[in-house]
């Protein structure tokens, strides 16, 4: 085997379990010899102006053949998996390079609900396949709540859909009789005899009627082509229709979609092109479906600036995250004190906000950091720098997630509110770079990541944030 660098490219913010079990993968999948110890994951630092170079490099792994592992932040133009992984020299082209694994994570298990586990995420496969079709598939679980015993017949039923489109199955224990399905019939008698959907909602049943065969399930959401529970599972059991061999027709009915609901831009709309669906009483277009607008590098996003923080504070301070919800990627869990992670809800009241009340909507923060050694913890918000006045006044609406999580679990501890900022080529805060903020507003400016890659403090910045800063600085030998 090639000596060479393993690069790891994700809208997540990458954590050490999931680093470990995708390397795991690699070293057991190629017959290679690994030691893993404390993983750490570094901001590679430029050594002459001490910017950030957007790179983080994973220590910590040790093998003859991996020569580096490398992390990059990247985002995805529709329905994009969470992890593309290379084994190459350089960094990866999105016009030319094909990864070895596509992987999905989820921290979602039936105890908590039955559709986010499987159905949402199964879109993603079907779409990366068009585009990779000998890329190998990986669901996996990083579960942090306990696993239910007796896995749903949803669960069960998606996850025999997954296995027989190839995809595996990582982190998750599994009945020792799930297999794929062997045929379109038994599919098709599985589903059917599967527990029937509440009265107000629309069942998923299978027709099988000559050369053709007829999928309900409703699509529309919000006026739009939005179900994405329902999305995920009409794209799993079409997918692997078509896998078990079926060429004939499939047709979406009873989805309550109308014509001037079909955009091609849509990532069912390109599902149902690659697929070959079709919708009840409707005309669909056929999207191409083009490889260099899969993935690009993120090089303009507020999660820049968050999740660079959120790895610094978390690798080179006691510091730790509590609470995560960086742009465009999986909400993360409450955690206590003691460790046990809790679901944050999105209302005080889902009623009363269904009713009209938008009060009783809880806003939540991109990030909570318990500062352990000071009693403190910083409640952060993300922007991107032209958007500084949207976050300033958002960090305004934090009362009701402190007093129903922070203050509530962590009674005694100080609770800041700042704000965390990405791009603009600054090379400080002042009233000059904001000039419709008061100087009051500056002191809620915590810390702004450049699109230069300058890591930018100011005097009233949380002391956290210094003293993560001024550790990376020194662990390559330089001055902040």
């Amino acid at each position: 085997m090639q000596i060479s660098n393993l690069w790891i490219l994700t809208e997540e913010r990458p954590k050490n379990s999931v680093l470990r079990a995708i390397v795991e993968k690699f070293a057991s999948d190629n017959k290679i010899g690994i030691f893993i110890s404390h993983i750490h994951i570094i901001p590679i630092l430029d050594r002459c102006s001490g910017n950030f170079t957007f790179c983080y490099k994973v220590v910590g792994v040790c093998s003859h053949f991996i020569k580096n592992i490398y992390i990059r932040n990247v985002s995805g133009s529709s329905s994009f998996v969470d992890f593309l992984v290379f084994f190459q020299e350089f960094s990866p082209n999105p016009l030319v390079d094909i990864p070895l694994y596509i992987i999905e994570e989820t921290k979602t298990d039936d105890s908590e609900s039955r559709n986010t586990g499987i159905y949402q995420r199964a879109s993603k496969f079907v779409y990366a396949s068009s585009i990779f079709p000998n890329t190998r598939k990986i669901m996996l679980y990083s579960l942090q709540v306990a696993q239910k015993d007796m896995p749903t017949q949803t669960n069960i039923f998606g996850t025999k859909c997954l296995m027989t489109l190839g995809v595996e199955i990582l982190g998750k224990r599994l009945d020792g009789n799930l297999c794929p399905f062997c045929s379109i019939d038994e599919l098709i008698a599985f589903k059917n005899n599967m527990r029937r959907a509440h009265t107000n909602n629309t069942p998923i049943d299978i027709v099988q009627d000559n050369n053709k065969i007829t999928i309900s399930g409703k699509l529309i959401k919000n006026n739009s082509l939005s179900h994405d529970p329902n999305i995920g599972a009409l794209s799993l059991i079409s997918a692997t229709l078509r896998t078990l061999g079926y060429t004939g027709e499939i047709e979406i009915i009873s989805h309550g979609l109308s014509q001037k609901h079909i955009k091609n831009d849509n990532k069912f709309i390109r599902i149902a092109s690659i697929l070959d669906l079709q919708l009840e009483n409707l005309t669909l277009p056929q999207v191409p479906i083009i490889r260099n607008d899969y993935w690009h590098y993120e090089l303009l996003g507020e999660k820049l600036a968050t999740i660079f923080l959120h790895l610094v504070i978390e690798h080179f301070t006691t510091a730790k995250s509590i609470y995560e919800n960086h742009a465009g990627c999986e909400r993360g869990y409450f955690f206590t004190p003691t460790g046990e992670a809790i679901v944050v809800e999105k209302y005080k009241d889902r009623d009363v906000y269904k009713d009209g009340d938008k009060s009783a909507k809880i806003y939540i923060p991109d990030l909570v950091i318990s500062d352990i050694d000071r009693s403190e913890i910083v409640n952060i918000e993300g922007k991107k720098f032209i958007k500084v006045n949207i976050g300033i006044k958002e960090l305004n609406n934090f009362d009701a997630f402190e007093q129903m999580y922070i203050s509530n679990y962590y009674p005694n501890a100080r609770i800041i509110r700042s704000l965390v900022l990405f791009g603009s080529s600054k090379t400080e805060i002042s009233e000059v770079s904001f000039p419709k903020l008061s100087q009051c507003d500056l002191v809620k400016i915590g810390f702004v990541l450049n699109e230069n890659g300058k890591m930018i403090l100011q005097t009233h910045s949380p002391k956290i944030f210094k003293e993560a800063l001024n550790n990376l600085h020194s662990f390559y030998g330089l001055f902040f």
